[in-house]
């Protein structure tokens, strides 16, 4: 007769291959229950979006029939996400459990289209998300998520005055656009840019969230400064094209969040090559190539993804409707799908280290 302490045994060789630990250790091995020939069990992983979960329930499930008697492996499947690490200088946000900044050094690199269709790629996996729109001057992600016409509500709560964010796609979203008219400029200096990033983090109901995305404005100004020293941050992503004078500015910006002691996730390289829709199987190198495996390279930071130039990931962004749920089986989904994957497993191997 088997019994769970047999079940947890052969199971404590198999390691997260992320983290090289122990799924027993871990504590991701729950609920071990034995019904005649049959073994049953939870597997917690570290995020809905773990990019690697059929590897581990294939090898749980092999480690599990080794034992004598066993016929069939049930493995449930479900996700904790981790608690980014706090920071005695820096107030962490209710509810909030990783902040992810998109960030590039300049504009027009596809920053937004990259943190919008990665925020509602990882609430297609399960996972709570919120997207926190901090391109003030230039706030494009209501467009990008079908809610142009969408407004803000303004409700109590016991700390005051609080906005409560708009949704879509399962995605909570609070972004300048809501609180000002299409065609209106904002014309501020940093301190009113702070207190409205300060108000967007801490004066919104955004609930229990495993993660709050960041679209960051392009550059190193008062909003990459604001966000670095207010709130303690999962990481940071840098998007960049493969052109030269784009790398140049991405890795300013890597930099920065460097100096400010934001861990730095990976880059992102976002118009790789066009792929013409009339002629899938072939591509071409508009912006150059290689380039953002040689500045990963240089800087020792990963490389999470490339992402092609197709037009359906321009029309997903003008439509309201992201590439990832327009047209998810897209060359630019499949892509977004898998970086967004990347960023959710090294986020939760950064809080469990």
């Amino acid at each position: 007769m088997i019994d769970s302490k047999a079940v947890l045994e052969v199971l404590k060789p198999v390691q997260d291959p992320e983290l090289q630990k122990s799924l027993v250790e871990l504590n991701m091995i729950r609920n071990v229950a034995i019904e005649g020939s049959k073994v049953s069990f939870t597997l917690v992983l570290t995020t809905p979006a773990c990019p690697l979960r059929e590897f581990i329930v294939e090898d749980c499930q092999k480690a599990v029939k080794t034992l004598p008697g066993v016929e069939t492996v049930e493995v449930e499947v479900t996700a904790e996400t981790p608690q980014q690490k706090e920071l005695p200088d820096r107030q962490g946000v209710p509810g909030i459990k990783n902040i992810i900044a998109i960030s590039s050094g300049k504009g027009g690199v596809g920053k937004s289209t990259v943190a919008v269709n990665v925020a509602v790629a990882l609430a297609q996996l399960g996972s709570k998300v919120g997207l926190l729109d901090a391109d003030i001057y230039g706030p494009n992600t209501p467009t990008m998520l079908g809610l142009a016409s969408a407004k803000v509500m303004v409700k109590q709560a016991p700390q005051g005055e609080v906005l409560d964010p708009v949704f879509n796609y399962g995605v909570k979203l609070v972004s300048m656009a809501f609180l000002i008219d299409p065609d209106q400029p904002v014309v501020w200096r940093g301190p009113m840019l702070n207190g409205i990033i300060r108000q967007f983090l801490y004066q919104v109901d955004w609930g229990e969230l495993d993660y709050l995305i960041v679209d960051m404005p392009p550059g190193t100004g008062d909003a990459q400064l604001t966000m670095a020293q207010a709130v303690p941050m999962a990481g940071a992503v840098i998007v960049t094209t493969p052109q030269t004078v784009s790398l140049l500015d991405s890795r300013r910006g890597l930099k920065m969040f460097q100096q400010m002691g934001v861990n730095v996730l990976g880059i992102v390289e976002n118009m790789s090559y066009f792929i013409p829709p009339d002629m899938p199987e072939k591509s071409y190198d508009l912006f150059g190539s290689g380039g953002g495996e040689k500045a990963s390279k240089e800087l020792g930071i990963p490389l999470l993804g490339c992402i092609p130039l197709e037009i359906a990931l321009r029309e997903g962004g003008d439509s309201g409707i992201p590439i990832v749920i327009s047209d998810p089986d897209s060359v630019s989904a499949q892509s977004l799908k898998a970086i967004a994957s990347q960023i959710a497993a090294k986020v939760s191997i950064a809080a469990l280290r």
